[in-house]
């Protein structure tokens, strides 16, 4: 394992971070986490050095910080840096910063956090934790050694990215999405060179675009990696292009089976800094306007916008919508849209109440999305008596 450094801190965190988003699940159900196989990722993860597990409260419809706490027994707590996030978009009074940390370390079986974060900061949220008192409230934690260091998660755009970096001299790190599609989307590589000039470090969240850049690529972008000497996958081309940035402190990987806790392990030894040739750089570009030509949608699949008030299964829809486009449009994505979408769960049931674009990090027009997919994937006529 390679190991990074982080921030103004004495902490070398691994290449590789454990984010506990998107573990395995019985029966599609993101309640159900397949709890003997999500602990031993984990902790294999662990036996080969990474150091630094991410969970949050809404992961998993809360679920993951219980199943963390799990895997953390038998030692493995004290062999990493544990982070969670305060449910800011669940704060409404003061009362509620200490109302859910307490259950927070309750769920994760342990008496303190490393690194605690103000989950999702957006534009709607930040002027309330301000008026709350949260940096005095997080402050005392920090004195009695609860939670260890304050950040912040972020999807937003970047101005207020860089006033929240600039509003407390506490921070000592920032999470932000990150990939090389989204080199301008939110915080961006503007973001990313901003916090860590000002000594936080900097955690990559969604490196593969919520899986987006994993799967086998369309026939053009797949053109673009086979020019390059050096033999790939798709997700490690991804991985590689953010663990190449010097300012990059750990980067996340949601993983869901073992093989990709395997897969990654073995990207992280080969990442360093300033690894990619300018030849490769280069080729970024290339499948980067490839992609955007093909009509790429951003949404990476992270559920916040669920569950839907009319039981439209919108990121599976949103998923199929891309792969549609990318796929040239055929039959088969079709025909696949019917075996995963019911008539229940379909796009026609959007009434357009505007709920999952409230909830959106990547503030998608969803309503718009659904309005073409219903077009684009009209259910199938019933066979007639």
């Amino acid at each position: 394992m390679k190991y990074r450094k982080f921030g103004k801190i004495d902490y070398k965190p691994s290449a590789l971070g454990f984010g506990a988003m998107r573990l395995p699940i019985i029966g599609g159900d993101q309640t159900k986490i397949d709890e003997p196989q999500a602990i031993k990722m984990i902790r294999h993860a662990i036996d080969h050095g990474v150091n630094y597990v991410d969970t949050a409260y809404p992961y998993h419809g809360g679920e993951s910080e219980k199943l963390v706490g799990k895997a953390l027994r038998d030692g493995y707590r004290e062999r990493v840096k544990l982070v969670t996030k305060m449910p800011t978009f669940l704060v409404k009074e003061r009362g509620d910063f200490d109302k859910y940390l307490d259950e927070q370390l309750g769920k994760l079986q342990t008496d303190h956090l490393d690194f605690y974060l103000l989950h999702g900061l957006r534009k709607e949220r930040w002027p309330i934790l301000k008026q709350l008192g949260v940096f005095n409230w997080a402050e005392q934690k920090i004195r009695e050694g609860v939670i260890r260091h304050l950040g912040f998660s972020f999807h937003d755009n970047l101005p207020l990215f860089k006033e929240i970096v600039d509003s407390y001299r506490g921070w000592t790190l920032c999470q932000i999405q990150l990939n090389y599609m989204d080199t301008e989307y939110q915080a961006g590589l503007e973001g990313l060179r901003y916090a860590a000039a000002r000594g936080l470090a900097v955690v990559i969240m969604e490196p593969i675009k919520g899986g987006k850049l994993a799967v086998t690529p369309p026939k053009d972008v797949q053109e673009v990696w086979t020019k390059s000497e050096r033999k790939r996958t798709p997700a490690e081309w991804a991985l590689q292009w953010v663990w190449n940035l010097p300012e990059v402190s750990v980067v996340l990987s949601g993983m869901s089976e073992m093989k990709h806790v395997e897969e990654n392990l073995e990207y992280a030894d080969r990442s360093g800094v300033g690894s990619l040739t300018k030849y490769e750089l280069a080729l970024y570009d290339e499948a980067r306007d490839a992609y955007n030509k093909l009509g790429f949608i951003g949404c990476t699949g992270c559920r916040y916008c669920m569950p839907c008030p009319q039981g439209v299964e919108i990121p599976t829809i949103l998923g199929l919508y891309n792969e549609y486009y990318m796929s040239g449009q055929g039959d088969e994505v079709k025909n696949k849209y019917w075996q995963q979408i019911t008539p229940e769960t379909h796009s026609t049931n959007c009434v357009a109440c505007g709920q999952c674009e409230e909830k959106c990090p990547q503030h998608l027009p969803i309503r718009k999305f659904m309005g073409e997919t219903s077009r684009m994937f009209p259910q199938p006529e019933k066979p007639k008596q």
